[in-house]
């Protein structure tokens, strides 16, 4: 399946490649974007969570080669993480947030002239630049206490309050959207979702969790300026 996903984006830009014409003129735009990010982290076993909610932006290049394709590259500053969520232990309360900067490349589809509607795909390689958590201390004590208890175990659930073990993520992010062509620029509205394909935490034999990878839905707007 991941290698599935990962070789569309290459059959779309080879489509692209190959089917040009020469009565299109090609388009180059730069563009500066923003919006927010609700994340999860997909952990194995599985963690009750509720949304994390974050802050996304960064600057874009498109460049628009055939009728109907092209390519977009971007490089974001974002704002990824996990709340855990205790229906029977209120006094218990953990969030962890990851800043991360990256890069989408992916494959432009639209339709339209003034008004298009948009469809991009792609690979996306992350970077984590910090990290931060904050835990109630009714929590923290139980925490210490289980692995006081557990200190001798070979894997405890707790390693996902360690710091995290993998800096570089990559993954598929894929979005549809609408895009405003207007005297001033383009407009484009875009609704996301990243598929982690990499983890946080180690998932070695040894380890608790076998799988630790993002789950981010975006909502994103981009202002695009012409420059060819």
């Amino acid at each position: 399946m991941k290698r599935f996903l990962l070789i569309i984006p290459g059959v779309l830009c080879c489509f692209m490649l190959f089917a040009q014409k020469t009565d299109f003129k090609s388009e180059f735009y730069l563009g500066a974007g923003g919006g927010v990010a609700f994340s999860s982290v997909d952990f194995e076993p599985k963690v009750s969570q509720k949304t994390h909610n974050g802050f996304l932006g960064g600057i874009s290049a498109k460049y628009i080669s055939e009728k109907h394709l092209g390519l977009i590259l971007e490089m974001n500053f974002i704002q990824r993480g996990w709340t855990e969520e205790y229906k029977n232990d209120p006094e218990y309360s953990y969030t962890r947030s990851l800043n991360y900067l990256e890069m989408p490349f992916m494959t432009h589809i639209y339709f339209g002239n003034n008004s298009r509607f948009i469809f991009n795909i792609g690979p996306q390689i992350s970077y984590l630049l910090n990290e931060s958590s904050s835990m109630s201390d009714a929590l923290a004590d139980y925490v210490e206490q289980q692995r006081s208890i557990e200190e001798n175990s070979f894997a405890i659930p707790e390693e996902r309050y360690e710091d995290a073990s993998h800096k570089f993520d990559y993954g598929i992010v894929a979005g549809i959207g609408l895009a405003l062509k207007t005297g001033i620029g383009d407009f484009d509205l875009e609704g996301r979702y990243y598929f982690g394909l990499g983890d946080i935490l180690n998932n070695r034999r040894k380890d608790y969790y076998s799988r630790s990878a993002h789950r981010i839905v975006e909502a994103k707007l981009t202002y695009y300026l012409k420059l060819l």
